[in-house]
């Protein structure tokens, strides 16, 4: 199990499917939040777009209904990304929303929705700065390819200016639940402890991801690039937190975006929660404050589904190697186990080796339908000729683009031997 910290940070042991949002200026072009960078634009290029974002129709509640529909708890917002443009009224910069035709504090109004309706909220903040003329750009990652006219490269003044704007967004919206710094290390890759201890000392209780200048509390893997040495994990023994986007291609709105499949999305989030971790879904709001209709549709899809299986997700520990199949986890809660299949269901049965235990009962959780189950000798284990816990009549096909997940109810004797418990 994941040790946890006894103080205001446990919240996030709790809370564990939450809202990813990423908007800003690259929404009005809607094609990528690193439009920027990824262009290779020089800021003459790209900082007009202040004079077109006016999301006149953001609606701070309508994003929560869309959180909770999916059965979400928390939000983490993009307050600043890597182009410097920032969503709240700072005092650091002219580049933020108030110099827009919307002229609103966009953090602020976010902020006082979450906590009129118990959402906690955290704060996404860009290491790199695009805009900062502080920001030393040398063409690294998420950066321009060097300075720029009038530029004053200089790291220490950067931090400086990183830390008033953490001032500001610690002390001027409420309770922040959390702060989730991106990509330090990929690219000034500079180290001042000071920071944290800053945002410790505004907001007490507060948890801070690892990305950042100093140690963090939380690991963050991404998509699916930590899955080589990820997926052979089988629980996560410190806290972790897995970000994820509903489109293929961009985190940010991107008008013709690919999206995920709701059975992908499913099986990534039960996968990294079953581990014992949390699990963030990124949606892109369109340059007027709305959310695409296919992030609608898809988040109310995931939200159906979570309703019937989250009960997997509470209060249950995981279990470590427990079942030979790579595909497949299991969780404990009492006398229940919990199958999480990691992959679309190929049959209407799946074995369980080595478990060799008679459930009194077999429900698949996606509907609540009752399965068959039995322990017993498998044709295709002959060779072998030991008996296992056979479970069979899961509609495979109905099943396909979703998560499944199974609950097994037992002895609760029999399981307290069998785990040496």
């Amino acid at each position: 199990m994941i040790k946890r910290f006894n103080d205001g940070r446990d919240w996030f042991f709790e809370k564990r499917f939450g809202l990813f949002m990423h908007w800003g200026l690259y929404a009005v072009n809607g094609w990528h939040e690193q439009e920027q960078f990824r262009k290779r634009l020089n800021r003459a290029a790209y900082t007009p777009l202040i004079e077109q974002f006016n999301p006149v129709k953001f609606n701070p509640d309508q994003w929560l209904d869309a959180a909770e529909s999916a059965g979400m708890q928390y939000v983490c917002f993009t307050a600043k990304h890597c182009d410097g443009f920032c969503l709240w009224d700072t005092k650091q910069t002219q580049y933020n929303i108030m110099n827009t035709p919307y002229r609103k504090d966009i953090f602020g109004m976010l902020a006082e929705a979450c906590q009129r309706r118990g959402f906690p909220l955290c704060i996404y903040y860009s290491a790199p700065d695009m805009n900062c003329k502080y920001y030393p750009n040398r063409g690294r990652s998420y950066e321009l390819p060097g300075p720029e006219l009038n530029d004053e490269p200089d790291v220490e003044k950067y931090l400086e200016f990183v830390k008033a704007q953490v001032s500001e967004l610690c002390t001027n919206y409420g309770k922040i639940h959390g702060f989730w710094w991106d990509v330090n290390a990929n690219s000034i890759n500079a180290h001042d402890e000071s920071v944290n201890q800053l945002i410790r000392s505004l907001q007490p209780g507060i948890i801070i991801n690892k990305r950042g200048f100093g140690e963090g509390d939380f690991d963050t893997p991404e998509r699916d690039f930590d899955d080589a040495k990820l997926n052979g994990v089988q629980i996560y023994t410190k806290p972790t937190e897995a970000c994820e986007s509903i489109g293929a291609e961009s985190w940010g709105y991107r008008t013709n975006e690919d999206y995920f499949s709701t059975g992908t999305l499913t099986r990534s989030l039960t996968k990294h929660l079953a581990k014992g971790g949390n699990y963030l879904l990124n949606v892109g709001p369109r340059a007027d404050g709305t959310f695409p209709a296919e992030a609608v549709r898809i988040l109310k899809k995931i939200g159906l589904w979570h309703q019937q299986v989250r009960e997997a997700f509470e209060q249950v520990e995981p279990l470590p190697l427990a079942v030979d199949d790579g595909n497949v986890l299991l969780g404990r809660k009492g006398n229940t186990l919990y199958v999480y299949l990691l992959n679309a269901p190929r049959k209407s049965g799946i074995t369980l080796k080595p478990l060799e235990i008679q459930p009194q009962k077999a429900t698949l959780l996606n509907n609540g339908q009752e399965l068959k189950a039995k322990v017993e000798i498998m044709p295709s284990m002959h060779a072998e000729h030991k008996a296992y816990l056979h479970i069979w009549d899961i509609p495979a096909d109905e099943l396909a683009n979703e998560a499944v997940i199974l609950k097994l109810e037992f002895d609760s004797f029999i399981l307290d031997k069998m785990f040496n418990k």
